[in-house]
């Protein structure tokens, strides 16, 4: 390990377009939208074959088919496989957080280079079924005789089947990220007004970068998708405003 810190350079990176959840990535799984992101950096900087000192990356929402998740997209591409994949997670900042690791280790003299990458979708959520049922499934799985097989499910109720669906809310407080956003705004007064202002020169800005060939170098167009479907070019205040609000009923 280095006894200075050295600069650390961020060289450049690639994105798939943005799309709205149940559209044109639907059918995809986090493993498929990051091996093609991770497949983009290996294009556009010509690292194919090459071994990188590390691959950290992650997805806000993880499968259990996700297990390794950044060495499996990693082995996915044309990297060397040689190269190390480290996954993580720390909700919508995973992959602000694997940068932060990839640059600490560059400044301390552990690595030379590496990618952070994340991912997420909510097309593919994982569901599960309560834990009742789960354990009978492990009792099952570990019956010596058809007689403890159907022991296992002594008891059995079809409300068992009911499927569960990845909590929305943080655990502490039950309350969705959104929500949370609208118990800022409440408290620090930002009115709807501004908050429509703000997206609509956000949406403004992201279609003008467009068109002015800014994410050329960046998006890798995929699926059929080559720009992101989530851009509102045509907005304005008034439309904006006609709008219901997602998370507070009285605004």
């Amino acid at each position: 390990m280095s006894e200075q810190m050295r600069k650390v350079a961020v060289i450049g990176g690639s994105r798939i377009p943005f799309c709205r959840s149940n559209t044109s990535y639907a059918e995809k799984t986090n493993l498929d939208m990051l091996t093609t992101a991770l497949q983009g950096v290996v294009d556009r900087f010509h690292i194919h074959g090459e071994k990188l000192d590390e691959v950290i990356a992650g997805a806000v929402t993880s499968h259990s088919k996700d297990w390794n998740l950044a060495r499996e997209a990693l082995l996915s591409t044309t990297l060397s496989p040689l190269t190390p994949g480290i996954t993580l997670q720390q909700a919508c900042g995973t992959s602000l957080q694997a940068a932060l690791m990839i640059g600490a280790k560059i400044a301390t003299g552990q690595i030379e280079c590496g990618i952070a990458a994340g991912t997420d979708t909510t097309s593919d959520p994982p569901i599960t079924f309560g834990r009742k049922f789960s354990q009978r499934l492990v009792k099952m799985g570990s019956a010596r005789s058809a007689k403890q097989r159907l022991l296992a499910f002594k008891g059995f109720r079809p409300s068992e089947l009911k499927p569960v669906l990845p909590a929305n809310g943080e655990p502490r407080t039950g309350m969705s990220m959104g929500q949370h956003c609208e118990r800022m705004a409440h408290e620090w007064k930002i009115a709807r007004e501004d908050q429509d202002r703000l997206a609509m020169e956000s949406h403004g800005k992201a279609n003008r970068a467009y068109d002015e060939g800014f994410f050329d170098p960046i998006v890798t167009p995929w699926s059929g998708v080559a720009r992101d479907n989530n851009i509102r070019a045509d907005s304005d205040m008034e439309k904006l405003g006609s709008l219901r609000t997602a998370f507070a009923r009285d605004a």
